[in-house]
């Protein structure tokens, strides 16, 4: 589904945001069936699930919030889609803190090693 199809945040979310939107194990569910790119109704997402379709579109909606997740009309339904692009974001901070977190375990070894 093009991207221009389906809500925009108006701002990019912090990745603090979207890291609280991951860590609900359903939100992270709906996350993984989206993953294959189609967009998918309330109904085709619940699919399975133990739970109303009210609170199926709560949970879109913090991944909305958060501007993981965009929707579009389609007939009667809201299709849900992924969006990449704050996953990018959130693997790019992910990178950055693993990459201080290398060159501190790197200077410690360095001075480990400077003192034996």
């Amino acid at each position: 589904m093009p991207s221009a199809d389906l809500t925009t945040p108006a701002s990019p979310p912090a990745p603090a945001a979207l890291f609280a939107a991951l860590g609900d194990t359903t939100r992270l569910a709906l996350i993984q069936r989206l993953s294959g790119g189609a967009g998918q109704s309330i109904s085709r997402l619940g699919e399975g699930l133990p739970m109303s379709r009210q609170a199926i579109r709560k949970h879109l909606s913090v991944l909305e919030d958060a501007g993981l997740v965009g929707a579009r009309a389609s007939g009667r339904e809201m299709l849900y889609a992924l969006r990449r692009e704050p996953i990018e974001q959130a693997r790019a901070c992910l990178d950055d803190i693993a990459q201080q977190w290398d060159v501190l375990l790197q200077r410690l070894k360095l001075e480990v090693e400077q003192k034996e």
